[in-house]
């Protein structure tokens, strides 16, 4: 048996999100492999909590929640970056401390789909280095980042084992106290200034990171994980990203699962007010084929 351990971080509110990953992953989980998910408890609600135990009835996994201490995490509260990155967002930065007895574990943001078996990501030896990530589908219009390994955050495959034994995680503090005025997106530029020798880049199609921005776009004709980025997530009515249908796919799958009446305004409804607002606001991006396709896929074909 393949055991496979997964983390996410989330408060109340992004508790159904969560949901949703980890029945992506069950549902493309090989039988030879058996999951274990740790989630890092920033006051989920007991009822939430019940809900995301239903998740069992898919496949067989441990799910665990793990009690955060945020007095810990006092001095990333010092950090002015985007709105919407919340305290849970650097829980990542303790896991070695929050996770004692786990040496290997890949890391997941809330806005994720997992479209494959993730096995095969788990399994990828990092050699000597500490994490696994993919590339920022930015990292070639940010200055600072250009011709770095700069990766993008949702998704991190850490070597726990060596973050304790290298005392990383004191770094990330250490990191954090002397550049707070100047970091520009929260735990991702810490992890990666940080661990900047010792990141292994991993192919794209595990992190498939998509908006409404083209500039912003990864696109792979089968993403084994996909990561919706910036404000357009999925769960936004009329907004713009692509494969909202395998969001919502997997999202039937939880005790969450949209009724009859809520398919109607959510999946049909949303789909075309998406694609007029789409029109509207990027026309130009017609002119790139990848885009196009990638277009064709999320609102068009069937």
């Amino acid at each position: 048996m393949n055991l496979v351990n997964v983390c996410l971080s989330c408060d109340d509110n992004y508790s159904k999100y969560a949901g949703v990953v980890i029945a992506s992953i069950l549902d493309n989980l090989s039988e030879k492999s058996f999951a274990n998910f740790y989630i890092l408890d920033g006051n989920i609600t007991k009822e939430n909590k019940d809900k995301l135990l239903q998740l069992k009835q898919i496949k067989d996994c441990n799910i665990e929640f793990i009690q955060v201490d945020e007095s810990k995490f006092e001095v990333y509260k010092q950090i002015n970056t985007h709105k919407y990155l919340t305290l849970p967002a650097y829980y990542r930065l303790k896991l070695s401390e929050l996770l004692p007895n786990v040496d290997k574990i890949i890391y997941l943001d809330c806005d994720i789909i997992v479209n494959s078996d993730i096995t095969e990501l788990f399994n990828i030896q990092l050699g000597d280095n500490i994490i696994g990530g993919v590339l920022d589908a930015r990292v070639k219009h940010k200055k600072k980042w250009k011709n770095t390994n700069y990766i993008n955050s949702g998704m991190i495959v850490f070597n726990l084992a060596k973050i304790r034994e290298n005392k990383i995680e004191d770094k990330f503090v250490e990191y954090t106290k002397q550049n707070t005025k100047t970091i520009e997106t929260g735990d991702q530029d810490v992890i990666n200034f940080v661990l900047k020798d010792k990141i292994q880049i991993l192919p794209d199609d595990w992190n498939v990171q998509v908006s409404g921005f083209a500039s912003r776009t990864s696109f792979t004709n089968k993403p084994k994980l996909i990561h919706y980025i910036g404000c357009d997530k999925p769960w936004v009515f009329a907004s713009i990203t692509f494969f909202k249908d395998l969001y919502f796919k997997n999202l039937q799958l939880t005790p969450w699962a949209l009724t009859e009446e809520e398919k109607q305004k959510w999946i049909i409804e949303n789909k075309k007010a998406s694609r007029k607002k789409f029109w509207k606001k990027r026309p130009l991006c017609f002119l790139h084929p990848k885009y196009l396709y990638a277009f064709y896929c999320s609102y068009i074909k069937k």
